[in-house]
């Protein structure tokens, strides 16, 4: 049985065995399976390396473990190489490791539209965010900066790649959340009046959540104000159900949102063509992503 999976510390959380499953039972590659594979950085690289010999073909990488699949690898895209992390590695008969990165041309596709001339600012300095720098630098953005909690990464993300490291976040036209934070957000807002609550502790409970969701942005550097500044908000992260903290305070301040979820489709097909050589579902991929009754 030919074996795909994704690589992760966590990866409880991750829809790509419900969108990879769906393209595979769509194209009746019924002996194919796609799996999670919750492995720590320290059995990282001796547990990839023995994937081949299981009869795994391929398999994503995904936080933290981006740029340790790319050092591990036996060769690796021009376009892993230049961004220094790999998402998407293909296992060879002979056991050797390709490294490749479509999170960039993944990042692109899913915008819907090009960045050339924007200023973007980006959060985060793992793999993801160096991705997503190089694709917008490639892709002709005017300029693109790079925010993180721990300043050294950034400036050392922003040498690598010629691009911008700040101490803040900055206005931008494009904001693109790269980081892990938002995975788990805050609770929904409790609704006035509702199960013979008083009005005063609706109140309450719709503080704490909003104290929450502050709490949440402020490790983004932002404030739920700070986030309608920009016009154009991604978010790589997502969640089983709903927006993340991101998005939510983005949307009610009426900016053009992208969610993870169309990101991760965009380069989880990318990848199922680069394993398969087969044209990807992608209505069937998106469809297991947002069903309803997924909860992966």
């Amino acid at each position: 049985m030919p074996r795909l999976g994704v690589l992760g510390w966590p990866v409880a959380h991750s829809r790509s065995p419900a969108m990879h499953n769906a393209a595979l039972a769509f194209l009746e590659m019924f002996d194919w399976r796609y799996q999670r594979l919750p492995v720590p950085p320290e059995l990282f690289a001796e547990t990839t390396r023995a994937l081949g010999r299981c009869g795994f073909v391929g398999a994503n990488v995904t936080i933290p473990h981006k740029q340790a699949a790319l050092a591990l690898a036996d060769g690796a895209s021009d376009a892993a190489s230049a961004i220094g992390a790999a998402n998407t590695l293909t296992f060879a008969s002979d056991g050797t490791v390709a490294a490749e990165n479509t999170d960039a041309p993944g990042l692109i596709s899913a915008l819907g539209s090009s960045p050339r001339g924007l200023r973007a600012l980006v959060l985060g300095a793992g793999g993801s965010a160096r991705a997503a720098a190089w694709a917008l630098r490639e892709a002709g953005a005017s300029e693109v900066s790079v925010w993180n909690r721990t300043s050294e990464r950034a400036r050392t993300l922003a040498r690598d790649l010629g691009v911008r490291a700040v101490g803040k976040p900055e206005p931008a036209d494009l904001l693109i959340n790269c980081t892990s934070v938002g995975l788990q957000g805050p609770a929904a807002p409790v609704p006035s009046g509702r199960h013979g609550r008083s009005a005063a502790m609706s109140s309450l409970a719709e503080s704490e959540t909003l104290g929450q969701l502050g709490e949440t942005l402020g490790q983004l550097g932002l404030t739920p104000e700070a986030v309608g500044e920009y016009p154009y908000v991604v978010d790589m992260v997502y969640q089983a159900e709903g927006p993340t903290p991101l998005i939510a305070a983005a949307s009610a301040r009426g900016a053009r949102t992208l969610d993870g979820l169309e990101i991760l489709l965009a380069q989880g097909a990318l990848s199922f063509e680069l394993w398969t050589g087969r044209a990807a579902p992608l209505e069937a991929m998106r469809g297991a992503l947002r069903g309803a009754d997924e909860r992966h």
